[in-house]
């Protein structure tokens, strides 16, 4: 149902929303169908193939494709403010729930706690083995783009780390460029932007984003900002150079924050395991990690640094981006590069099940069948999320117990 110019306001967004944050369980995917749902068959603010054209927009940029898209549908029918409305109301259940598990799991002690976390690691092994084995299917689908997958988990075998990442994603998009990988046909665009930023004004958006890149590591080198700069800066980095969102995420972040020393490998793992249970965008991990994070600022102050950080990028770039999205689209060149990052972010996401994922959590036989029984329900019987996670929960809790 549309307002008579178009325009909604603010509190109408947040409201629905919230509600989204609330009940959107199922990951990226589930959540641009409840999308989809409440805002072109329930509402008719967009329509099919403006919502499919704002869909393959977030697809093609870095950052969390779900928040993306609904930062942009509250940008076009309600303006900044819309925006703003949309992505606080999606993101802060989620956030508020894992900031609080992070304050929480400092204080668990005794075997139970631990069998808990270590049964919540176990979870993060399949989860992520899910996550490959879907992404696969999807980015990789022939033999050009499955052995782009394949030479990058190969790399990452000599050359892990951060930049080997970075240097992967580059190489899959030259891969794309050199092999003229295929692609899906470019459409004209159905999307109005309306109330969205203009042209001029997106240009400005995406030098920002770029900027902010560039600029925030002299600044962190300089010694500017301490520590506060250093973890925002961290953060948006990871966010700027994820491309596939959702799982992906992982190796970046634990490169950023367990490699310094900010955020234990078990704790890492276990908080990641526990982003699963919650609704709402997987990037709101970040408010776990920053909130739990050892040097100060951590807590409440961490939490909203880290989620700032992650998210800013992405939302720059959609945004900037809206305006000139008929003509990037329909550039095959651009399409080619897409296609072979995504194929390299699967060989990124398979490296990172190997190590930190698998290497972490699995230590014994016991370990591994529990790992298998979670993937199987995730893929096999199609067990709601939320489930597995209860499940893992008590089996390690039980395993604390008897000492297993």
């Amino acid at each position: 149902m549309n307002s008579r110019d178009g325009r909604e306001s603010p509190l109408t967004i947040l409201r629905i929303f919230l509600g989204l944050g609330l009940t959107s369980f199922g990951g990226p995917v589930a959540h641009l169908g409840y999308f989809r749902r409440e805002f072109v068959e329930r509402r008719g603010w967009l329509d099919e193939d403006g919502y499919a054209d704002l869909v393959a927009l977030s697809q093609v940029l870095p950052g969390p494709a779900s928040s993306q898209t609904g930062f942009a549908i509250g940008l076009i029918r309600g303006g900044w403010a819309g925006g703003a409305a949309a992505w606080t109301g999606f993101t802060l259940p989620s956030a508020i729930a894992l900031m609080l598990f992070a304050a929480a799991a400092g204080t668990l002690q005794g075997p139970v706690a631990s069998g808990i976390l270590d049964g919540l690691k176990l979870l993060a092994v399949a989860v992520v083995a899910q996550a490959v084995l879907g992404m696969g299917r999807t980015l990789c689908p022939d033999r050009p783009r499955l052995a782009v997958a394949l030479a990058v988990l190969a790399f990452l075998a000599v050359w892990p780390g951060p930049s080997g990442q970075v240097i992967a994603i580059a190489a899959g998009g030259l891969a794309g460029l050199a092999f003229a990988l295929p692609t899906a046909a470019g459409t004209s665009t159905g999307l109005r932007p309306g109330h969205g930023p203009s042209g001029r004004a997106g240009i400005g958006l995406v030098g920002a984003a770029l900027l902010l890149l560039g600029g925030l590591p002299v600044l962190v080198a300089a010694g500017i900002g301490g520590q506060a700069l250093a973890l925002f800066e961290a953060f948006y980095r990871a966010g700027a150079l994820v491309f596939g969102g959702g799982h992906v995420v992982l190796p970046l972040l634990e490169g950023t924050v367990v490699a310094p020393g900010w955020v234990s490998q078990d704790a890492f793992l276990a908080g990641y395991g526990a982003a699963q249970a919650v609704p709402g965008p997987l990037f709101t991990f970040a408010a776990y990690l920053g909130a739990a994070a050892g040097p100060e600022p951590n807590g409440v102050a961490g939490a909203a640094l880290a989620l700032a950080g992650i998210f800013l990028p992405g939302l720059l770039l959609i945004a900037g981006l809206l305006p000139w999205w008929a003509e990037v689209r329909a550039w095959v060149r651009a399409r080619q590069a897409m296609a072979g990052i995504n194929a390299a972010v699967v060989g990124v996401l398979g490296a990172a099940l190997y190590h930190p994922v698998f290497t972490s959590a699995v230590e014994s036989r016991l370990d591994l069948a529990l790992a298998a029984a979670a993937f199987f329900a995730l893929t096999r019987w199609h067990a709601p999320v939320w489930a597995v996670v209860i499940c893992m929960g008590t089996a390690g809790g039980l395993m604390g117990v008897i000492g297993l």
